[in-house]
């Protein structure tokens, strides 16, 4: 395939992720005005945004291996059309329970978009190099949609209301569905795994308890009896999916995999860069909105800086990642999440707007370093053959960080009155100061130049 053609693929690629990652943190800019349109509380809200994230983070990894099976062409454009119904049962959605099933459709549509697309990429630009900036773009994409959803979020909501949230995404999904006819070819994996269905089904109970736990605990006791069946519940599936997927010849996650420290903390670096973006953005979201009066542009402009350090660091994270390896952008992204959380724990109604603005520019910066090395030493980790699996156990890493972001952060702050949802919030930007200490050790697990991390040879995979 000729240089231009691999790149328009990588543009198709990125467009899509692009939707996904702006509907998802779009959605907390407009959290506000759902609730009050629906007559919902910041539990029941939580719901609706977890809905989606739990969904996408128990299907991402065997969306990957469907995909290798059945062709990732195939099953990428399944994704957009699934996707686009799902958008269109938010924005007509009359209450809670029409709203959850929709963002559960789009859920189902979203786990076949992001570990297809970066399989895609990883299959049309196999020079390493190229392969490296590729996947560069491609997390800066990613980063910067994560970051620009509470922006253009608090537009389309200022001009007509939370529904042009979701009805914006199908324009795009129309061109992305032609540009793929066109532009994107068929593949599949030489040696497709078999789908594991019940690691899957195991994967989602667990997923779904512990977020649950989670939203509902601070309601119903943490000590409660159904917080401790829900304990219950968590240990045994764990348990279980660990006996079914190491017993398994083609499981649905290969837990040898978790022995090779490099890959094992790339994705605990995803889940704990994730968690931190997440309780940042809803966290702000209510604050500026509740405490300080803001409209939803107004709010949605305020993390302008987090937008802007994420579309300037993520290009640079992944030239870093080509030439340097990981280990500087993984500390860089450590560095600047930590300082992020220690600006906010003093958090006020009465804080600076400076020291707000600042926040959310190391918040921007820490995400924007942090995905392409990441997801680099995350699929170069992993076989070749396995592109749509390695896409699939990055992404769900992300999602699930983001699940257990929204979920903590809205366990911290569901019963808090305005005046006091400053001073509840605090915990949490210890939390987000804490994830960034992670990452900084994390980073020492990193080849420490990109020469190292090419002489860094796949081990082999173990049950």
């Amino acid at each position: 395939m000729e240089r231009n053609r691999r790149w328009v693929v990588l543009a198709v690629c990125c467009v899509s992720i692009f939707v996904v990652g702006l509907d998802t943190t779009a959605v907390n800019v407009a959290l506000p005005a759902v609730g009050r349109d629906l007559g919902l509380d910041v539990r029941q809200l939580e719901w609706a945004v977890d809905a989606y994230t739990m969904v996408v983070a128990a299907l991402l990894i065997s969306s990957g291996a469907l995909a290798d099976r059945v062709g990732r062409r195939r099953v990428f454009r399944a994704g957009l059309v699934l996707f686009a119904i799902g958008s269109v049962g938010c924005a007509m959605a009359p209450g809670l329970g029409t709203l959850v099933a929709a963002r559960v459709v789009q859920g189902v549509g979203g786990s076949m978009l992001s570990p297809v697309a970066l399989a895609i990429v990883v299959g049309v630009i196999t020079e390493p190099r190229e392969r490296a900036q590729a996947i560069g773009i491609w997390a800066a994409v990613f980063g910067l949609s994560m970051a620009a959803g509470p922006v253009l979020g608090g537009v389309l909501i200022s001009g007509g209301g939370w529904r042009p949230v979701f009805w914006a995404n199908l324009p795009i999904i129309a061109v992305v569905l032609v540009l793929t006819a066109v532009y994107v070819p068929e593949s599949r994996a030489p040696r497709p795994r078999r789908l594991d269905l019940p690691g899957q089904g195991l994967l989602i109970v667990l997923v779904g308890a512990v977020v649950a736990v989670l939203i509902e605990g601070p309601r119903v006791g943490f000590g409660s009896g159904w917080a401790l069946l829900g304990y219950a519940v968590i240990t045994v599936t764990a348990v279980a999916f660990g006996r079914v997927e190491s017993r398994r010849g083609e499981p649905l996650m290969e837990m040898g995999l978790f022995r090779r420290l490099p890959f094992a903390a790339a994705v605990g670096g995803a889940v704990v860069m994730f968690v931190a973006l997440n309780v940042t953005l809803l966290l702000g979201t209510l604050y500026l909105q509740r405490v300080r009066g803001l409209s939803p542009i107004a709010a949605g402009a305020v993390t302008l800086p987090m937008a802007l350090a994420a579309t300037v660091c993520a290009p640079l994270s992944g030239r870093l990642v080509g030439r340097l390896g990981p280990r500087l952008p993984l500390r860089l992204a450590g560095a600047s999440t930590v300082l992020g959380g220690l600006l906010l724990i003093g958090l006020s109604d009465r804080t600076s707007m400076a020291v707000l603005l600042a926040a959310y520019l190391c918040a921007g910066a820490g995400i924007g370093f942090a995905n392409a090395p990441i997801t680099n030493t995350a699929v170069s980790g992993l076989p070749p053959e396995r592109a749509g699996v390695a896409g699939g156990i990055a992404s769900t890493a992300r999602q699930v960080g983001a699940a257990l972001g929204i979920a903590l952060a809205g366990g911290l702050v569901a019963d808090a009155a305005p005046a006091g949802l400053a001073v509840a919030s605090r915990p949490g930007w210890i939390l987000v100061a804490g994830c960034g200490a992670l990452v900084l050790l994390i980073a020492q697990t990193a080849p420490a130049s990109r020469v190292a991390a090419a002489a860094r040879t796949p081990e082999p995979v173990g049950r």
